[in-house]
């Protein structure tokens, strides 16, 4: 008996130790980097600070100052950097300035610089954070979601050369030139491959910089192997100069072609120079060394925001609302009352879990509050409409699937609410991140049957946070509502068999027509 519990002491223990690759063992502390004024910002282009200060930007978050510290002056990007930072933090801005910055003094246009992203919002987000600042120093940038036709965004990427007027060309002897029309691409894994694969004249031959956001979810999941794919597309051979690389863009590119020389970086060999920056950020950044690996990561500097792996932003206050069973939605309700119309994101574990909590409470009658839907299945002029009317404070509480959970930035939002339990604690950090960010202040409520209380804790304490108090609202605004629920589940019933004889039917109809 003894030796059984031994054993099962020591798997434990096992289960405990995480592999730590050598250069995250002493990471640089973002935290130790104070705020900074624009105006004490070393080497930045003065375009580029009246455009920060015109958007309201006069000063740089810790995360900001430290990417900018490594990257910045003598050595500037001679490592691949590695950011692990709350939601919320600034790490987009702290990617971007210095890339724009370092780009700002190109001299002719193609493709330097790519920013791979897991969904299409959050890619449109990153896409305008870009626009603030980089037609200030001459920069384009271009946006590869599948928002537009690939007719549309191939017209926005790729640009022909304008031809002499009055000179006839003979289009045997002089092919028309291909040439990249942005600077800079945001783009998701998809569409991304789409115009690799199919695209004429688009080309990362040029590639400088390759921003891997969100990475924990882009290396989780393949996305049809975009990461093999682009590091492929940007490496050199070692034989001839890169005759093949050479080969394939003397008729597109002639003057433009990027030649990658081996050796050149002392204390690195084998390593292409001009090399391949590549920068990596998330909230909760992989620790496994098989999935980094992906990544073929250059001498990598490690940036954190103190000894904690899972952070939460410093101004975040959670909280647990005990509810009884059967009855969550009544609490529900009850807490988004009691907030007073103060801008909300609700969490649920499911798409189809989203729909029908957002549809039982319309049914609830007027609550005073707008409410909308948000999910992955809907379409995406649909989730833009939502998220611009959020923005603007039309609409005040957002039911959603994790479709928003990744990066979103929404100012206003006071309350993040878990209204099914997150599994993991990585869950749990990017819905909160969605409130208390920039430095202000929010709350996190996660509703929990009493049995689910104890569960809750464990991955909680993985990000050092000991205690959860509990959040009570009046009992009599939840009994006020009993009669009102009843009809409200009376109404979602009959919806939910109305839907489910609709998709039948549609269903029925499209086989009809394949049998044909």
């Amino acid at each position: 008996m003894e030796h059984d519990e031994a054993k099962e002491e020591q798997k434990k223990i096992s289960r405990k130790k995480v592999a730590v690759l050598p250069w995250m063992r002493n990471p640089v502390d973002a935290t130790s980097f104070n705020t900074c004024p624009l105006t004490h910002l070393p080497f930045l282009n003065p375009r580029l600070e009246e455009a920060l200060c015109s958007n309201g930007i006069d000063s740089l978050f810790p995360v900001q100052i430290a990417v900018w510290q490594e990257t910045m002056g003598p050595g500037c990007f001679q490592r691949d950097i590695c950011v692990n930072s709350p939601t919320g933090s600034g790490k987009t801005l702290a990617y971007a300035l210095p890339i724009v910055q370092m780009l700002s003094t190109r001299a002719v246009k193609c493709l330097r610089a790519l920013v791979v992203l897991p969904t299409r919002d959050l890619a449109l987000q990153v896409r305008d954070v870009f626009a603030t600042i980089a037609p200030a120093v001459g920069l384009s940038v271009g946006l590869a979601v599948g928002q537009s036709s690939i007719s549309d965004e191939i017209t926005m990427l790729i640009g022909r050369p304008k031809l002499e007027s009055g000179i006839c060309y003979d289009p045997e002897s002089r092919p028309v030139e291909l040439q990249s029309a942005v600077d800079i691409l945001v783009a998701t894994p998809g569409r991304l491959m789409d115009h690799i694969n199919n695209t004429k004249g688009f080309t990362l031959e040029h590639l400088r910089f390759l921003v891997v956001d969100e990475t924990d979810r882009l290396l989780r999941e393949s996305y049809q192997s975009w990461l093999p794919t682009v590091l492929q597309c940007t490496s050199s051979s070692v034989d001839g100069l890169f005759s093949h690389v050479s080969n394939s863009l003397s008729s597109g590119f002639g003057p433009l072609r990027t030649i990658r020389r081996v050796g050149v970086e002392r204390g690195f060999k084998s390593k292409p120079y001009p090399r391949l920056v590549k920068m990596v950020l998330s909230a909760t950044l992989t620790q496994d060394p098989s999935k980094l690996a992906q990544l073929d990561l250059h001498h990598p500097l490690f940036l954190t925001t103190g000894k904690i792996r899972y952070q939460l932003p410093e101004h975040l206050v959670s909280f647990k609302l005990i509810c009884e069973p059967k009855l969550k939605p009544l609490y529900l309700v009850a807490l988004l009352q009691s907030l007073k119309g103060e801008k909300c994101i609700v969490f649920t574990s499911s798409v189809e879990s989203t729909h029908r909590l957002c549809t039982l409470l319309k049914f609830f009658g007027d609550l005073g509050i707008k409410i909308k839907e948000y999910s992955g299945h809907q379409h995406q002029s649909v989730r833009s409409k939502t998220l611009r009317g959020f923005r603007e404070g039309g609409i005040q509480v957002v039911v959603s699937s994790d479709a928003m959970t990744r990066g979103m930035d929404v100012e206003g939002v006071r309350n993040v609410i878990n209204y099914d339990k997150p599994p993991y604690i990585k869950t749990y950090i990017h819905r909160a991140g969605r409130t208390a960010r920039a430095g202000n202040h929010g709350r996190c409520f996660t509703l929990l049957h009493e049995d689910e209380v104890k569960q809750f804790k464990k991955p909680l304490k993985k990000a050092d946070i000991d205690s959860c108090p509990a959040y009570m609202v009046p009992l009599d605004s939840v009994q006020y509502l009993r009669s009102t629920y009843d009809n409200a589940l009376e109404k979602l019933k009959e919806n939910v068999e109305k839907e489910t004889l609709k998709k039948q039917k549609i269903g029925f109809n499209s086989s009809s027509k394949r049998k044909r």
